[in-house]
């Protein structure tokens, strides 16, 4: 399969899960659709791994534990936030990953370099919180300011994540290998919070929606994954935020989301803001700061 058609199908099984968690969170908490999507997921790529006869041993389990750390908490947060906003909003709060990170690499390019700030790359993060702003203008406005925040925090952490996961690679760690450890930190700490939330009980319709949940995250990983081995950075960037198209389509045909002009222009500001700072990092960054491809926790 090509890779743009591999980075639209993955963009499309995202925002899928994405309608998947809203009905799901009527039913759970956040902490048990973590819990269950890496449960699911653990057990596939091991299968998988099995069958394929390949290893899930490693030799940097410090460097998974903190890439792990990062990705679930900002996984729980973002699960939370679906369940609260509309679910463009919520995906576009996520994407802003892509902002976070530039900030990440101005801030150690200006601080470790001592160097002056990078003025493009400063526009395009200056762009895309302008689009933040426009985007949760209405969420404040209807009192959901507390999942918005949990939007936005979802989307620094998994700019954390993403550059772990990037060290991981420099450091020869196959992408199998750390999803795996992603969805075994995931089953932990999703199971640390159920003494405090409690366990659903469970029906036909939930069970579907957890495994729909855990086989569409898994696939969607691994397709991007495959993608941005074989495809062009560019082409990457720009259909890897398809995902907000989809996302806004299925929030207006099966929630009856209707979102705002002010919304939409937001959107636009933070996908364009996230091309730009992905494809135009700081030209004296770090040289593990320095990737072109845009974060999937």
């Amino acid at each position: 399969m090509p890779a743009p058609l591999l980075m639209l199908t993955a963009s499309l099984l995202f925002a899928t899960m994405g309608v998947c968690v809203k009905l799901a969170s009527v039913l759970y908490t956040a902490g048990e659709l973590v819990f269950y999507r890496s449960l699911v997921g653990a057990l596939l790529i091991a299968g998988t791994v099995a069958w394929r006869g390949g290893s899930l041993r490693t030799h940097l389990p410090w460097q998974h534990l903190g890439r792990s750390t990062s990705g679930t908490l900002s996984l729980g947060l973002w699960f939370w936030c679906i369940g609260g906003l509309p679910l463009a909003t919520a995906m576009t709060l996520n994407y802003m990953s892509s902002v976070w990170m530039a900030v990440l690499m101005l801030v150690a390019s200006v601080g470790l370099r001592q160097r002056r700030p990078d003025l493009p790359v400063a526009a395009w993060i200056a762009l895309g919180f302008v689009g933040v702003g426009l985007v949760l203008q209405p969420t404040f406005a209807h009192h959901q300011w507390l999942h918005g925040a949990a939007g936005l925090l979802s989307g620094v952490l998994a700019a954390l994540a993403y550059l772990q996961v990037a060290e991981l690679g420099r450091r020869g760690e196959p992408g199998y290998r750390v999803v795996f450890y992603f969805a075994v930190g995931g089953l932990v700490l999703g199971a640390a919070t159920l003494p405090f939330t409690g366990t659903s009980a469970h029906g036909a319709q939930g069970v579907a929606l957890l495994l729909a949940i855990g086989v569409l995250a898994t696939g969607a990983q691994m397709l991007m994954t495959r993608a941005y081995a074989e495809g062009r950075a560019l082409s990457n960037a720009g259909l890897h935020y398809m995902g907000l198209v989809f996302s806004y389509a299925y929030g207006m045909l099966l929630f009856g989301d209707s979102l705002s002009l002010a919304s939409v222009s937001g959107m636009v500001a933070i996908v364009a803001a996230g091309i730009g700072a992905t494809l135009q990092p700081p030209r004296d960054a770090p040289a593990g700061f320095r990737q072109t491809r845009p974060p999937a926790v």
